[in-house]
């Protein structure tokens, strides 16, 4: 069984940065493909950013240039660096895996930016 822990998350204020961390644990052998998905109030859950075992990144372009989305050697930890922080960043922001025998979620963590 393969688990997903967030951390990272909190309340931002305009204007500032955050880094939010993903970390694998359990029978992962290889990993494909890792991301982080938002789901704003009211709103459905999208793609944020994502990062492959070749290293191909991927930025929504709500954060695009705002963004760093990066990982270890074995893809197992996970983070995304967002700067310029606006309120449209709020959301529960979930790590996402697949390695390949299986997929798996994280419990979300929440990010607010507000004054």
């Amino acid at each position: 069984q393969v688990q997903l822990v967030e951390s990272g998350g909190g309340l931002v204020q305009p204007g500032g940065s955050l880094r939010l961390s993903c970390s694998a644990s359990g029978n992962i052998f290889s990993t494909y493909f890792m991301a982080w998905y938002r789901q704003a109030p009211g709103k459905q859950r999208g793609l944020v950013a994502s990062i492959t075992s070749d290293n191909s990144r991927f930025y929504s372009e709500s954060v695009k240039g705002r963004a760093t989305i990066s990982t270890d050697v074995v893809l197992t930890t996970m983070s995304l660096e967002l700067n310029t922080l606006k309120p449209d960043d709020t959301g529960v922001y979930t790590c996402y895996i697949d390695f390949g025998s299986g997929r798996a979620w994280g419990q979300g963590t929440q990010v607010t930016v507000s004054s």
